[in-house]
């Protein structure tokens, strides 16, 4: 990577840390005025009152600063049209999580809301359409992609928004998905996918010293939406080397996230609950209970995540045989995992229909 090349990369990253570290105490302040705020619930981790929401609109102002600095300066965002279906969505997202955390919102609609910028990102370009290698690669028929693409890009948006319970949880979980896939990105010779991601990565990195415990400011739905939604369009960007190990990998760095999302509806089906009650079952609020204090839960939090984003990484090393011991040795350790944390125990808990961070 020569000089220039170094400096188009730079540009999203310091962009996006710089405007997001500066404009937060800025929205803190707004999301007061507009009297956004946490409302503490019986499951919740935090129990202080005022603490204001709208952490996303920071996040998604000096991402979306980072990004078209990028593209006016000439980098490899310049000319993908993906850019305006990662925007387009994007916004459609922040205005539904502002709208959710000022008036509340039927969880039906959140979900329209998010297939259509889902729908938006696939029509720009961002899709599973293919999978196999270069020499045996096969086309999926427009009838495949479009359903594949949605389930991929919602499942994600509201994986994130599952976790999203304790301060810096989904913050630092979603920092460190995203270095990673921007390096898988980068080893797929991506390079409008490791911009974008530079950008995330530095937004997410601005916001954490506001947001971890005790955080001054919580993410709410229009930062935890907004997170999973780009996080998703990023895992695409490295898909797009086509093969079945690089479509492996995205999964095993998000495995922590679509772990609590799949364990969190099985649980609510065997209960005969809801699919979109919430309770205080999820992974991160079992880690509080064991670790007694919610920094000592969320540290424990990242280091998984980290562990499992290493696993996806040497993925992208490995052929034949190893594929499927590294494999099989990732699932036992992980039913391991779970079982310690007593996450696979599916039975009734407390619940309540409240959510959000801290909560």
């Amino acid at each position: 990577m020569d000089a220039m090349d170094a400096l188009d990369f730079a540009i999203p990253l310091t962009v996006a840390f710089g405007s997001t570290i500066a404009l937060t105490p800025l929205v803190a302040r707004l999301a007061l005025a507009m009297e956004v705020v946490d409302r503490p619930s019986a499951r919740g981790a935090n129990q202080r009152l005022n603490v204001p929401l709208l952490g996303g609109l920071a996040i998604a102002i000096g991402f979306s600063a980072a990004v078209l600095a990028a593209s006016f300066a000439g980098g490899p965002v310049e000319s993908s049209p993906r850019l305006l279906g990662l925007l387009g969505g994007g916004l459609v997202l922040l205005a539904t999580g502002l709208w959710d955390d000022r008036y509340g919102m039927n969880a039906f609609v959140k979900l329209g809301a998010q297939i259509i910028a889902a729908s938006i990102a696939i029509a720009s370009g961002f899709e599973i359409g293919r999978i196999g290698n270069v020499d045996e690669l096969v086309e999926f028929p427009l009838y495949v992609v479009w359903p594949v693409s949605l389930v991929w890009i919602v499942g994600i948006t509201n994986a994130v928004n599952l976790i999203d319970g304790l301060d810096g949880l989904a913050t630092g979980v979603g920092a460190i998905i995203g270095a990673t896939l921007t390096a898988i990105a980068w080893q797929a010779g991506a390079p409008f996918g490791v911009c974008i991601g530079l950008a995330l990565v530095g937004s997410l990195l601005g916001f954490l010293p506001h947001n971890f415990s005790p955080a001054r400011i919580f993410l709410g739905d229009t930062g935890s939406m907004f997170i999973g939604f780009a996080l998703s369009l990023l895992a695409l960007e490295g898909y797009r080397r086509v093969s079945l190990i690089t479509f492996l990998v995205p999964l095993l760095a998000m495995a922590v996230p679509i772990l609590d999302t799949m364990l969190s509806v099985v649980r609510r089906v065997r209960m005969r609950a809801p699919i979109f009650r919430a309770d205080r079952l999820h992974m991160h609020h079992r880690l509080l209970d064991v670790e007694g204090s919610t920094r000592a839960a969320v540290l424990q939090f990242y280091l998984v995540t980290a562990a499992f984003c290493l696993i996806a990484l040497s993925f992208t090393k490995l052929e034949g045989l190893a594929v499927v011991v590294f494999l099989a040795a990732v699932m036992a350790l992980t039913l391991r995992m779970l079982s310690n944390l007593g996450a696979l125990d599916l039975g009734i808990g407390p619940a309540d229909d409240s959510s959000g961070e801290g909560s």
